[in-house]
């Protein structure tokens, strides 16, 4: 520590060196302030971005300096330094563009790749708000309980569940359900309408201090659009009685504000012999204010309701005795209803050329009711053992950080910190779990109480840039307060449990050459265990830590291609896995993860545009004997690659795949998950403003399970039980029509 303290105050104290700057603005066309403009000096590696108003101020130029402005969307723009320009105010038109990987510079910064990942964005756009998870390099994601529940996620080895071992933000308003009814870290995106998705943010590892809970595999910031070009309206329909309509409108358009609404419906019955009866609504509304020069507010209200059918995941062996198909059900009474109101705030205030303040506050309405059955008749051999989860939760937070740029002597030098804290409060009443029967009678109550939990936080995260290395070290505090009063006592029983985290994160960056980044990540962070759990164990195991590292690079040999690769470690205090159709949770002791990942993107010509991902992982649990220390369901090999093209004669679409290995369904690997490879096309004809279009789902018709487990199940006429992988059969050849017209 002494040594950073000494390498600190080396770095502040020649902050009053003399040095030359660039100050100016960045206007669209039309000359409308452009926000998060990359203003890259390349002769010295040293970036800005512009601010709500389009300013940037870029320190440390010289005669002969090469300036770099580029951003999604828009031409790069070049500028030559001069001794004319030196503490000189520039203003710089970009002209609009399609998006092409070109417009990507690489900078030194901590997730550079998620640049580069937007354009996977952009050149082939997600059909469904979970879709875009998949757009996270080495990310799989299944669904398992008709489409209304939230997704499985993998990544790194991880059987993340529905997002235990993942941040997951929208704007700022975090997506993951601590102490959730079904599972820890339930992150259900399905109130995301896909078409207002702007760009992804994303990060491997729990190296960034100013994310917390849950980011140990990784996080996933969304931003979706402070404003629409035109209005939108889409119908699409295809196959199992499915229908989807979208609605995208401007309220009002001024020189500095602006709103509009959007809204989806989704029907549809799935595949399955016994009809989903699947209906999904979103509902949007936006607000943004700019007035361009020192402020921006952005107001934001949605509604999302769900309801479903399901048939659950099915037993391999009904289907060898023929007693169902492979869309058939066992159960088919499970199914599920949940919904979500949510308003954000986000503001920005510039205070002066060097520092800002962003803050954000949110509240969040949400319910959830979950039936299920997934060992049929094990349990209870007359009633079935069907399950309700259940819960009412509303969700209060805020916060705000501090970012400022200090001048540093010396050409080629830059310091920038950010400083912030907040809290999150989750209030969530009746989460319980019961037997039930056909969905109508409560057999028993199994858990049932009042949850509160508290988390307060506080972060520092300084990046320092000097000639081709940069350093950012950064610092993280959470405080979490657990408190469950439970409702099954007959008398009051409310227990409480506090815990303090305390994670040191340092990032290391050498540009080696402008076209080429060598990195160092390591950090240390956490994902918390259920309230209910730590105030039964007396506050035992509250905050298992993640110890991880990355080493690797990003390379751009040419303008239009970029290869990324990494090896990365991560070791997992406890690795606990919340089962909370049991109301508990096990613990599967220390774990240690080693992988290799390997990407790269390819601008072929201007509208034929190639990516692809290759992820390895070793993951095995330290604690148990070799042959078992397999972790259950945790993918050891996945792939995904895409080809997309554009303004080809009108037309524009694209093709992709995605691989899983098979991996261990058990701890010694006796039973096994089937891996698959499943192929996606979409298809798209442009007239005017006119959008004519066809999605395919499962392009070859391959037999293939989305999800699937190692359990423990008796199916009605069976005198014992076995055990062996129940799944949830992947979508067989699906396709869509779509119609969409601009105005």
């Amino acid at each position: 520590m002494k040594k950073l303290y000494f390498l600190l105050f080396l770095i502040l104290s020649c902050a009053t060196a003399e040095a030359h700057d660039l100050y100016g603005t960045v206007l669209s066309q039309k000359e409308v302030a452009i926000e998060g403009v990359g203003v890259y000096n390349k002769t010295t590696g040293g970036y800005t971005y512009t601010n709500v108003s389009g300013y940037f101020e870029l320190d440390d130029v010289s005669v002969g300096d090469v300036i770099y402005f580029y951003s999604l969307g828009f031409k790069n723009h070049q500028l030559t330094i001069t001794e004319d320009l030196l503490d000189s105010t520039v203003k710089i038109l970009l002209e609009d563009s399609v998006v092409s990987l070109d417009q990507v510079v690489l900078v030194s910064k901590v997730n550079a790749l998620s640049n580069f990942v937007n354009v996977d964005v952009k050149a082939n756009p997600v059909k469904s708000s979970q879709e875009i998870l998949r757009k996270v390099p080495g990310l799989i994601i299944g669904q398992h309980a008709g489409g209304g529940k939230a997704e499985q996620i993998f990544l790194r080895g991880f059987d993340i569940d529905h997002g235990t071992d993942i941040a997951i933000n929208v704007d700022g308003l975090p997506v993951n359900m601590v102490s959730h009814a079904h599972g820890q870290g339930y992150a259900d995106m399905h109130f995301i309408i896909p078409e207002t998705i702007d760009n992804l943010d994303f990060g491997k590892g729990p190296y960034y201090a100013n994310k917390g809970n849950f980011n140990t595999a990784g996080y996933i910031d969304l931003k979706t659009k402070k404003k629409i070009d035109n209005n939108l309206v889409s119908l699409e329909a295809g196959q199992f009685n499915t229908l989807r309509t979208l609605g995208m409108f401007k309220i009002t358009e001024g020189d500095y504000s602006n709103a509009y609404v959007a809204s989806e419906l989704v029907l549809t019955d799935g595949p399955f012999d016994s009809p989903q009866n699947f209906n999904r609504i979103n509902l949007m509304g936006r607000y943004n204010f700019s007035n361009y020069d020192d402020q921006d507010l952005t107001l934001t209200l949605s509604h999302f309701q769900s309801k479903w059918d399901a048939s659950g995941q099915i037993p391999q062996r009904a289907i060898e005795q023929g007693l169902i198909g492979r869309f058939g059900a066992i159960d088919d009474t499970e199914g599920g209803n949940t919904s979500r109101t949510n308003f954000l705030v986000n503001h920005t205030n510039q205070i002066d050329e060097h520092s800002s303040v962003k803050s954000k506050a949110y509240i969040s309405k949400y319910d959830f009711e979950l039936f299920s059955n997934f060992t049929f008749f094990l349990e209870d051999p007359v009633n079935a053992d069907q399950i309700r989860q259940k819960e009412d939760r509303t969700i209060i937070g805020a916060e705000t950080s501090y970012q400022r740029t200090i001048h540093t002597g010396g050409h080629d030098s830059q310091l920038k910190y950010e400083s912030g804290m907040g809290f999150r409060y989750d209030d969530v009443n009746d989460v319980q779990l019961s037997r039930t029967k056909d969905r109508k009678t409560l057999l028993e109550r199994l858990a049932y109480g009042n949850v509160d939990e508290l988390n307060a936080y506080g972060f520092f995260d300084l990046t320092y840039k000097k000639n081709k290395w940069t350093i950012n070290p950064g610092l993280r505090l959470d405080y979490f307060k657990f408190d469950y009063e439970n409702l099954l006592s007959e008398a009051y029983d409310n227990k409480s449990e506090t815990k303090l985290f305390i994670g040191p994160k340092l990032n290391l960056i050498y540009a080696a050459s402008p076209n080429v980044q060598l990195f160092s990540k390591s950090g240390i962070g956490f994902h918390s265990n259920d309230s209910r759990v730590v105030t039964a164990n007396q506050g035992e195991e509250i905050l298992p830590l993640a110890f991880g590292s990355d080493l690797g690079t990003i390379i751009k040999p040419t303008d239009r291609f970029v290869v990324n690769a990494a090896l990365w470690y991560l070791f997992l205090q406890q690795e606990f896995v919340y089962v909370g159709d049991a109301g508990i949770v096990e613990p599967s002791g220390k774990t240690r993860r080693l992988g290799a990942d390997l990407g790269l993107r390819y601008q072929i010509t201007d509208w034929l545009y190639a990516n692809g991902d290759v992820n390895y992982t070793h993951a095995r649990s330290i604690e148990d004997p070799d042959g078992e220390n397999y972790i259950p369901l945790a993918p050891d090999f996945t792939s995904s690659a895409g080809l997309s093209f554009r303004d080809l004669s009108n037309f524009s679409g694209g093709i992709n795949y995605r691989y899983v290995n098979d991996r261990p369904a058990n701890e010694d690997n006796s039973i096994v998950a089937e891996g698959y490879f499943v192929t996606d096309m979409n298809l798209n004809y442009s007239i005017k403003n006119w959008t004519l279009g066809l999605i395919v789902e499962n392009l070859f018709d391959t037999e293939w399970n989305e999800t699937q487990f190692a359990t423990e199940s008796r199916l009605f006429n069976e005198a014992q039980s076995f055990e062996e992988i129940h799944f949830t059969p992947g979508t067989p050849f699906y396709i869509r029509g779509k119609i969409s017209v601009n105005f």
